[in-house]
């Protein structure tokens, strides 16, 4: 799971949001309705700015943070406030407590965490006597250590140098981040690192010496643990494989961070820790448990030291294992073998009932499998006891059981959870809607030989049913005769079957513009939570309002004009920092706005986007000069401007310039080309070449687009089966936007120009990569929508449609209609890379007028390729 994502499912229980984005904290700090003459105030993302009137301030310097607990934050602001108004000092603070508490939960971002108030002074004059006064006024207060600063004294006064004004460049890899000036002038980026970090071209004042020498002296010689290997941070602490060096005993060891890693009733790591700590001893005669080794305190921190355990993860276990993604894997075996570990895991979970225990954090991350195959569970820091019949602080949504069920029931629902999810690992969609659960059940059942009431039993858990009122959803002991059974057990669910259309166009997108928010500024239609990544995340191609209208257009179930103004609004006057690309930025919307007949609005906007630095932009097709390359050779052939051809040739001179050769590349990451697949790597250059090369017949094109295709192919690793994925070192891809398949598509457009039996072997391989039953996402750029996408532009039409019919295991209902989850599958989303316009973009694909996407065709005024390549694989 990716932790990013919960906390953006606190603030509406069907869409990804930002609590930034939604209604104005409710309730504020008392201490923002004092009057303040002379002041004025702006809300801004997370955060209240007080400023005086006219005043100004440099655009960067040493600024100091101020931390707070949730229990101080109003004290702490009042002194702060009373502090800096009398003087002129501007000052931000976060909005609310909400906002504090997801600051500095255990998956917010470490480098952002325990930052409550930022203080602005104006020289290194104001600086001094304002860290030193704030200090004092503040002393005894505690909060959460700010790691990204220096810490002034023992409180929670903190400083960083960094901008004040907000200001952007181009980073390294072509990323728009917020910028500060060097000793030349020159913007670069201003580094948000958790640690705190001097710029080379500032000097550290005098008066902060001291703190700096304070901060380096501690070391963890005098610790009898010796640090082996760095497993996770988090915003709690850390995790770490260490040896004890008094006995030679393995352990890991668990870091809490006082006042930091909050949970939803704001218990910060240390309590957790403890928490842990004296569980696991009142359970220490219970089988398959982690053991306590040793507890201590360290440099402020809490640690405890649990005995080592030889496995793996559970998660880990089922990828590599799972028959519906590895087609050579025995079903029968696996099945074995999973009813196994879900059998030990309930003896374990029955153990910790009898000792009045609730465990609250079952999920398959937090089970170990020995190599023999034994269990152990691991992570107590939110068990507690049954009598206490509170609901798990933390929680894996996948397993997390609804507000209804509160004690031994909390345990009860993972475990039914889990019965489903080792063999279809859905679960996670269970929150959106429960009724799903009959339909997973189903689906098992057709492709494992699981016994028909262990479903039953499953299901009706997760319903809160008995089984006979659930009704047996899986047929007989035998995959053969369950087959047309499951197919029809649930009469209701939502279906999706490409022979339906339009009326299944109609469904989605009577979804996709029921979910609308044309009252909002930052987005007109739910997605991703990138949709809250600056100022424009909302209006793009992939996770905006200019995919979901390029999906509704394309697909030819029309648009709404409001809508098409909203985005026109937006995007008149682009807020600072908007990014540039194709996909993620105002090209992509400059070509959407002109498809839909804007065309006046549209070029004001690409010559808006000429004015900036563009040329600094990566490489790659969704941020960077490949697709700004073929946006601008499109409206060249659709207005005749030349000057938008030459920026598309001087775009392609940059590209091919920093190409290299395939020999230049590292293998995984590093190099100028650290990523691989159709939107951010080789590939997405190399069908830009391909377009170029259509256009202006210069063979150079085809021997650099083939160059980046090998570049690409480095990157991937062939598996047992034979097919080809993306190596990101720790997981392999094979998807349309990261991974395999978004590379064989550009294989399968060069193909069409040049024959080449290595790629023509290559492409075969990831062909393969299509044909699996499981995806774990519905989206485009990573899950099935992608695969059917991929297919229909291989002409294979009725493998496409196979793969869209099971797009029917993630569709749920919304409205009376039918909607998919996004990334992680946690919330729907209705944007083009991760949720319901993709689907809808993908189903149409495979249908006789169907489109592909953007550039995937000749570009206007090209030479035709040659013959395609033969479908199959």
């Amino acid at each position: 799971m990716d932790e990013r994502y919960d906390s953006y499912c606190a603030v509406d229980p069907l869409f990804y949001d930002s609590l930034a984005s939604s209604a104005a904290e409710a309730p504020g700090y008392l201490t923002d309705r004092r009057p303040a003459p002379g002041w004025e105030r702006e809300s801004k993302d997370d955060w209240l700015i007080h400023a005086p009137i006219g005043g100004s301030l440099p655009p960067q310097g040493w600024k100091i943070h101020v931390s707070a607990r949730l229990d101080n934050a109003e004290r702490v602001l009042a002194r702060v406030m009373d502090y800096c108004q009398p003087r002129g000092i501007p000052f931000k603070h976060l909005r609310g407590p909400r906002m504090l508490l997801m600051r500095n939960s255990k998956y917010a971002r470490r480098a952002a965490s325990g930052k409550f108030i930022t203080v602005y002074p104006r020289d290194d004059a104001e600086l001094e006597l304002t860290a030193k006064e704030l200090a004092a006024l503040l002393d005894g207060e505690t909060g959460p250590y700010i790691l990204s600063d220096l810490r002034y004294g023992d409180g929670p006064v903190y400083l960083r140098y960094g901008g004040f004004a907000a200001r952007y460049c181009l980073s390294p890899e072509g990323q728009v981040v917020p910028a500060i000036e060097d000793a030349t002038g020159t913007l670069v980026p201003d580094r948000r690192d958790p640690v705190f970090h001097v710029p080379d071209w500032v000097t550290l004042p005098d008066f902060l010496a001291p703190h700096l020498a304070a901060r380096n002296a501690a070391t963890t010689t005098d610790l009898p643990y010796r640090i082996d290997k760095v497993i996770h941070f988090s915003n709690g602490g850390g995790l770490y494989e260490a040896r004890d060096t008094r006995t030679g005993d393995r352990v890991v060891l668990k870091e809490a961070r006082p006042h930091a890693g909050l949970d939803a009733t704001g218990a910060d790591a240390v309590t957790r820790l403890r928490r842990e700590a004296e569980t696991l001893r009142r359970l220490a005669d219970v089988p398959h448990l982690v053991r306590v080794h040793d507890e201590f305190s360290f440099g402020g921190h809490e640690f405890l030291a649990l005995a080592f355990v030889a496995g793996r993860p559970l998660n880990q276990l089922v990828v590599e294992r799972y028959p519906l993604v590895h087609l050579d894997a025995d079903p029968d075996a696996y099945t074995r073998w999973a009813l196994e570990v879900h059998r030990q895991v309930a003896e374990a979970v029955e153990a910790i009932h009898a000792h009045g225990v609730v465990y609250g954090d079952l999920h398959m991350f937090n089970i170990m499998v020995g190599d023999d195959g034994d269990v152990t569970l691991i992570d107590f820091e939110v068990a507690t006891p049954a009598a206490a019949a509170t609901r798990p602080a933390l929680r894996n949504q996948a397993f997390a059981a609804p507000r209804d069920r509160t004690g031994f029931e909390v345990d009860r629902y993972a475990l039914a959870c889990l019965r489903l999810a080792l063999f279809l690992p859905l679960t996670a969609m269970l929150r959106l809607a429960p009724e799903k659960a009959a339909h997973l059940a189903e689906v098992v059942a057709e492709h494992f030989p699981v016994p028909p009431d262990l479903l039953d039993e499953a299901v009706a858990v997760i319903l809160g049913r008995t089984a006979t009122e659930v009704g047996t959803p899986a047929g007989t002991e035998t995959r053969t005769g369950t087959e047309a059974r499951a197919v029809d057990r649930c009469p209701d669910r939502p279906r999706i079957d490409p022979d339906d259309w339009p009326a299944l166009r109609d469904r989605l997108a009577t979804a996709i513009t029921a979910s609308a928010t044309p009252h909002r500024d930052d987005r007109l239609f739910p997605g991703d939570i990138r949709q809250f990544a600056g100022a424009d995340g909302g209006l793009n191609l992939a996770h905006g309002a200019a995919g979901v209208l390029w999906a509704l257009h394309a697909s030819g179930a029309g648009t709404d004009p409001r809508h098409e103004q909203w985005l026109l609004d937006r995007v008149r006057e682009p807020a600072s920092g908007s990014r540039l690309g194709f996909y993620d930025g105002l090209h992509g919307v400059a070509y959407v706005l002109d498809l839909l007949g804007h065309r006046t609005e549209a070029v004001r906007l690409l010559d808006r986007c000429l004015d900036e630095p563009w040329t600094e932009l990566g490489d790659d097709l969704m941020s960077g000069l490949s697709g700004v390359a073929l946006n601008l050779a499109h409206f060249a052939g659709r207005t005749g401007d030349g000057r938008y051809a030459d920026a598309a040739r001087r775009a392609v001179d940059l590209v091919v310039g920093r190409l290299g050769d395939v020999e230049s590349v590292a293998e995984i990451s590093g190099g100028r080309h650290p990523y691989a697949g159709l939107f951010r790597g080789g590939a997405g250059v190399a069908l830009m070449l391909l377009r170029m090369y259509e256009l202006d017949q210069d063979p150079s094109l085809l021997e650099h687009a083939a160059t980046a295709l090998r570049q690409d192919l480095r990157r991937c690793v062939r598996r047992d089966a034979g097919h080809l994925e993306v190596n990101e070192g720790w997981r392999t891809m094979p998807y349309l936007g990261e991974g395999s398949v978004g590379i064989g598509l550009a294989l399968d457009q060069y193909l069409r120009h040049r024959d080449d039996e290595d790629l023509r072997a290559a492409a075969e391989a990831i062909r393969r990569c299509a044909d699996f039953p499981f995806y774990a996402q519905s989206g485009l750029y990573a899950g099935r929508a992608g695969m059917v996408t991929y297919l229909a532009a291989r002409d294979e039409v009725e493998a496409a449609r196979r793969q869209a019919r099971l797009l029917s295991w993630h569709a749920l209902p919304f409205r009376g209609v039918i909607a998919f989850p996004g990334d992680q599958l946690l919330r729907l989303s209705m944007d083009l890379a991760t949720g319901t316009a993709g689907v809808l973009h993908a189903v149409a694909s495979t249908q006789p007028a169907g489109t592909g996407l953007p550039f995937l065709s000749p570009l206007p005024g090209a030479t035709p390729a040659g013959p395609t390549p033969p479908a199959g694989g």
